[in-house]
């Protein structure tokens, strides 16, 4: 198991958590990903690691952006 933490930008409701939830869940070999809404911190757990790249795309097709 591996697991990865990243920031969200832009989130504000539990909509918002709900879409960048449902996008990284589509990333191969995750199989979890919980979201702290008032920080922003996304943990992904998965089979093996994410490529970042991969985390990038699915949280901007939820519209919303990685920190940093």
């Amino acid at each position: 198991m591996s697991e990865s933490v990243h920031v969200v930008t832009g989130m504000t409701c539990g909509h918002c958590v709900s879409s960048v939830t449902e996008e990284i869940s589509r990333i191969s070999g995750v199989s979890g990903v919980a979201v702290d809404l008032p920080t922003g911190r996304v943990t992904i757990t998965s089979t093996a690691p994410v490529a970042l790249d991969d985390v990038r795309a699915a949280v901007a097709e939820a519209g919303y952006e990685l920190a940093g």
